[in-house]
């Protein structure tokens, strides 16, 4: 048996639904899973996981169709256990006037979700989503999504909780719905414990936050404006930075403890990546040297991080379907700009070999579609421990992907992925030819990146 082959056998087996970039397939492999398998229908994104998932099978495509039988041929598994599928299924349809909002053509992806952890034999599955769908009339669509998982043979850990990644070691106030279950027979797991917040909503005497803080994630990062090679490009070996708070030195992975029970990468940490330049104007910069930390500056409404505080969520901005509209990302506490997309991965707990997406305006949605890895790992501990797994910590480091796909437009991820990005079968009335909305997607981000690239 290989040294992969004997990782694989103690080590329980994960497939990651609508998995983005791979925040949660991070968080789960270092708890002690293998994810095996990543479905993502937007090519750019699953690029990026090829690359720091070089092991995991990924399939670019919508789970709409998507049988158990191609998500166990793609990864290797055959008939062997499934024992968690996870991952946060667009909800979308809020109509609840009279109608089950699981009969709405917007919500379909959940039943697919409910579908395929079924159809898979899993023993388990995480269900995360937006904290909206707790609140009110919504309520009653998370009721049915509790029933819809009952009706196909599993059981539900009620009631179901919304977890701030604040609590679990990250920087930043990030609240998710965490709906979590095992398949009848199995035994239900446990919702984490907040890992670092007192009874007092998480401040100390002095009214600080405990756990580490936006100068404990960004104090020893090298300052983007300095290097004129980050002007054009994402990467640059810089000069050393400030001393690394305890979080710092954890995401930047330089002992065995700091990467839990994840497969280490071979990597380059003399690099600095992901942090290509933002171009602010004069006037922009001292606005944003005015702006009290903590605060928000009036005319962007970008919020200004407190050294001492935390960071506000990040979002993700919009797709090309919705205008393409940048994700907000925040003013540094220290320098005169917003912070770059290396910056943000730290406030979200992502370690410093795991690369984005080239461009700020990818990267930074990538960051803000994902949820953080040490809020999924807190999960994912749980569920090992529910299941029976003792986790095991892989000794031999593997390398990450190839580079080239970090610069992919859409276009081009799609050639990678065989996927028929060009417009789609004519109308039998009109002879015209239609597009999916995936072509439009990749047309439209493609017209996007053609403008920017002027």
């Amino acid at each position: 048996m290989t040294a992969s082959a004997e990782r694989r056998a103690s080590r329980p087996q994960a497939v990651d639904l609508f998995a983005g970039a791979g925040g949660m397939s991070l968080g789960f492999e270092q708890a002690g899973f293998d994810v095996r398998a990543a479905v993502e229908v937007d090519p750019v994104h699953c690029a990026v996981h090829e690359f720091n998932f070089p092991d995991c099978a990924v399939l670019a495509r919508s789970v709409v169709g998507l049988t158990a039988a191609d998500v166990r041929e793609a990864a290797g598994i055959g008939d062997g256990p499934v024992d968690c599928v996870f991952g946060g299924p667009p909800c979308q349809g809020f109509s609840l006037m009279g109608l089950r909002a699981l009969d709405d053509p917007r919500n379909k992806l959940v039943l697919e979700f409910v579908r395929l952890v079924a159809e898979l034999g899993a023993r388990s599955f995480v269900f995360e989503n937006v904290k909206g769908l707790t609140a009110g009339d919504h309520k009653r669509f998370l009721s049915e999504i509790v029933e819809a998982f009952s009706n196909a043979g599993y059981q539900v850990a009620l009631p179901w909780r919304v977890l701030d990644a604040a609590d679990y070691g990250v920087p930043q106030h990030r609240e998710r719905l965490i709906l979590m279950g095992t398949r009848r027979g199995e035994t239900l797991p446990e919702y984490p414990a907040p890992l670092v917040a007192p009874a007092d909503g998480g401040l100390d005497l002095r009214g600080l936050p405990v756990g580490p803080t936006c100068r404990d994630a960004l104090g020893d990062i090298p300052d983007a404006d300095d290097y004129d090679a980050l002007i054009d490009s994402d990467k640059v070996r810089p000069a050393p930075g400030g001393a690394s708070s305890d979080y710092a030195r954890q995401l930047r992975c330089r002992d065995d403890e700091s990467w839990h029970h994840a497969h280490p990468r071979r990597w380059d940490h003399r690099f600095l990546t992901s942090s290509i330049r933002t171009d602010h104007s004069e006037i922009s910069r001292r606005r944003f040297a005015e702006t009290a930390p903590g605060s928000v500056e009036p005319i962007s409404r970008f919020f200004k991080l407190a050294p001492d505080g935390l960071c506000n969520t990040l979002r993700a901005g919009t797709d090309g379907a919705r205008g393409a509209f940048t994700s907000p990302r925040p003013i540094h506490y220290e320098h005169p700009r917003c912070v770059t997309v290396r910056e943000m991965a730290r406030l979200h707990g992502l370690p410093d070999w795991f690369r984005l997406h080239s461009t700020k305006w990818h990267g930074a949605r990538q960051i803000g579609n994902s949820v953080p890895p040490p809020l999924a790992r807190a999960v994912a501990v749980r569920l090992l421990e529910a299941l029976g797994f003792q986790p095991t910590r892989p000794q031999t480091a593997v390398p990450l992907g190839d580079e080239p796909l970090l610069y992919m437009v859409a276009a081009e991820a799609a050639r990678h992925y065989g996927i028929d990005a060009r417009p789609g079968r004519r109308d039998r009335k009109s002879g015209a030819k239609k597009r999916t909305q995936f072509e439009t997607e990749v047309a439209r981000l493609a017209a996007r990146e053609a403008l920017l690239a002027k």
